[in-house]
């Protein structure tokens, strides 16, 4: 049997009436399906009606998704957003308990975007709400092209650091990445490392280095070029080692039970 990987979905309206939806982008499923070799399970941002425990138990490794949407100031201490911009309080109460739940239960991590930067709010960080408001910083937003190649093109280089997993992967100490997003990590939380930076300062790549199981996020998209790009699919195919992993794991725990 294949492992089950969960995805964090958004709560989104669809529709000429709006209707609330659950929504993950397919690029996800696609990398899930394709390089990880899992079964993708979407998890709903249903806010405090979902069972974490539950979740955590019954799922062999986890994917934080990019989003429209940003992290709600107050789960960081920070100022409230921008007006008109994007919130999901409802996906904030389930990632960030998810998120703690896999790292105490080795549950593997993979985080991207929006992810990152749940991850590094979960563990105790916080973010900039606007980088190209800030002195000295490039504008990380998505460019407004109607052409798909150009708004998830390479945009910038990333330097990453000596012997982490991103250079071991890359087998380079730079790699060129898409950018998509407006806020990053400010104050890095404890336990995580930074792995990966801009040109401009802006962390972009973290490893948890108390984590029993693998547990890394990105600011870029690797899950829309990994067919393409070789450092984007063994992103994923790293990812899905450390799920195995975990499957094996729990077998042989069940063996010597």
């Amino acid at each position: 049997m294949k492992p089950l990987v969960g995805i964090s979905c958004c709560s989104k309206q669809f529709g000429i009436f709006g209707m609330l939806n659950h929504a993950a982008s397919d690029t996800y499923i696609r990398a899930t399906d394709q390089v990880v070799g899992a079964v993708p399970i979407l998890i709903p941002a249903n806010g405090d009606k979902a069972d974490v425990e539950t979740l955590v138990s019954r799922i062999d490794g986890l994917i934080l998704t990019g989003s429209r949407s940003n992290v709600q100031p107050t789960q960081y201490g920070g100022p409230p957003h921008a007006e008109g911009t994007h919130e999901d309080p409802a996906r904030d109460a389930v990632t960030l308990a998810l998120i703690r739940a896999a790292i105490l239960r080795g549950v593997p991590i993979l985080a991207i975007c929006r992810g990152l930067q749940e991850f590094n709010v979960a563990l105790g960080g916080s973010l900039h709400q606007r980088l190209q408001d800030l002195p000295d910083r490039m504008d990380h937003s998505a460019p407004m092209q109607p052409s798909s190649a150009v708004r998830i093109g390479k945009a910038h280089s990333v330097r990453l650091s000596q012997g982490g997993w991103l250079h071991r992967l890359a087998g380079s100490l730079e790699i060129p990445v898409n950018s998509l997003h407006n806020q990053g990590i400010d104050r890095l939380a404890p336990g995580l490392v930074a792995e990966g930076v801009a040109p401009d300062g802006t962390i972009e790549a973290v490893r948890a280095v108390n984590s029993p199981a693998f547990a890394c996020g990105v600011q870029w998209h690797p899950e829309y070029d990994f067919a393409d790009d070789s450092v984007s699919w063994r992103i994923f195919e790293t990812f899905g080692d450390a799920v195995r992993d975990r499957v094996a794991g729990n077998r042989m725990a069940d063996v010597a039970d």
